[in-house]
């Protein structure tokens, strides 16, 4: 991944500097929910397409403990407990079945099966690396509008944009 330089956000950090810290905390929240936002979509295009279910489950979350404010990506639902094994692929395993049991497939029973493993299908990875800069820009003008509208500071002298 490339360095990502966006002009004005020292500017930004000054203001932030100024306010409470609940204050900040909550515009910098939303700030990362504004770049998370960038990336969801591309995630959830780049994931395999066997049902849709994993790629529906991708949700946006952000959090915020000991002072320290993050933004994440997580699979939920149906399929979602398969997401790593998608993002790196696994090794190759035996599958044995419950004690007494017997494992199904295609009307074939086993006590055990030797699965080869899986190639890896990275969809997370990809899609950080690809809007990495518009995620940062999206949120510094995220903060940038909320910091005017809301806290009524005056960031019009501000400008938001790519390093050359």
């Amino acid at each position: 991944m490339s360095d990502v330089h966006v002009k004005g956000l020292a500017e930004l950090q000054k203001f932030l500097d100024q306010l409470p810290a609940k204050m900040e905390k909550n515009v910098v929240r939303g700030s990362l929910r504004a770049g998370m936002k960038e990336i969801l979509p591309v995630a959830k295009q780049n994931c395999s397409k066997v049902s849709g279910l994993l790629a529906d489950g991708l949700k946006l979350s952000t959090s915020s403990r000991g002072g320290k404010v993050t933004a994440s990506i997580k699979a939920k639902g149906k399929h979602g407990f398969i997401a790593p094994w998608v993002e790196y692929g696994t090794k190759a395993h035996n599958i044995a079945a419950k004690k007494n049991g017997f494992l199904s497939f295609g009307g074939i029973f086993a006590k055990s099966v030797d699965h080869p493993g899986a190639k890896p299908h990275p969809f997370l990875r990809p899609a950080l690396d690809q809007q990495a800069q518009s995620a940062v820009i999206a949120a510094a003008e995220y903060m940038k509008n909320r910091l005017a509208t809301k806290e009524g500071l005056d960031t019009s002298d501000i400008e938001i944009g790519v390093d050359e």
